[in-house]
């Protein structure tokens, strides 16, 4: 018989789910993460589509299940800038905030897992470890985004697209081997939205891919779609 939420101590739902195994759903005991999925529900988003606005009441959190998300703030004349950018199985939301202070939208099709706040934020006060997690979480992003403004300040704009680079061939898989030493991938922003990432205009960063592609670090097909040799060559170039 197959087994689901009323029949097994793990809900199918979430046997094989990374948030259970990785995120932040590994700190819930099986009863709890019953509990959850009997509240929870799976989603697909497209790309370009908001998940979480800026200014928008939270009533609902996430798990990222495969996909990136990215992380904008909204100038008051309209400007946009990407602040970061999440993989699976981070969790998407800031917990105990009434409303959001960021937007959170879909740069590549994402599946998500989002359960009721209220929900979520019961288990936190009955799972301590839950809490742990997500304060581990919210310590490695203050580290990836310290990272980053150093990356901003003083690497050069070559470092900063083998930087780039070398992120999403860390975090796009999250069932990757962490010691291979290839990857392929799709890059997840255009090369609009990755010069203003890093700081850059998009002519210099066209004219870094190429160069890491003559040099043998990357090969590019479609102009979306990398395959990257040598990460350990790739990580020299940006300067790690």
């Amino acid at each position: 018989m197959r087994k689901d939420i009323h029949n097994s101590e793990i809900p199918a739902l979430c046997a094989a789910c990374e948030a259970r195994h990785r995120g932040v759903c590994g700190a819930l005991s099986p009863a709890q993460l019953l509990a959850l999925s009997k509240t929870s529900s799976k989603q697909k988003a497209e790309p370009g589509a908001e998940i979480v606005g800026d200014a928008e009441v939270v009533d609902h959190y996430s798990n990222l299940l495969s996909g990136v998300v990215k992380l904008t703030k909204t100038l008051s004349d309209g400007r946009q800038q990407i602040v970061g950018l999440q993989f699976a199985p981070d969790f998407v939301g800031r917990p105990f905030g009434t409303e959001s202070v960021i937007t959170a939208q879909a740069a590549t099709e994402v599946d998500l897992c989002s359960f009721p706040r209220g929900t979520m934020e019961r288990m936190i006060a009955d799972q301590p470890e839950l809490e742990h997690r997500l304060f581990q979480q919210a310590l490695k992003e203050l580290d990836q985004a310290r990272d980053w403004m150093v990356m901003l300040g003083r690497k050069t704009a070559a470092e900063k697209v083998a930087s780039f680079l070398l992120m999403i061939a860390r975090h796009i898989d999250p069932a990757a081997d962490p010691d291979r030493r290839s990857a392929a991938f799709d890059l997840p922003l255009t090369r609009g939205e990755i010069a203003d990432f890093l700081g850059l205009t998009i002519e210099t960063v066209s004219r870094q891919l190429t160069k890491l592609r003559t040099d043998g670090l990357i090969q590019l097909e479609n102009s979306r779609h990398v395959l990257i040799h040598d990460l350990h060559r790739l990580a020299r170039r940006a300067g790690d």
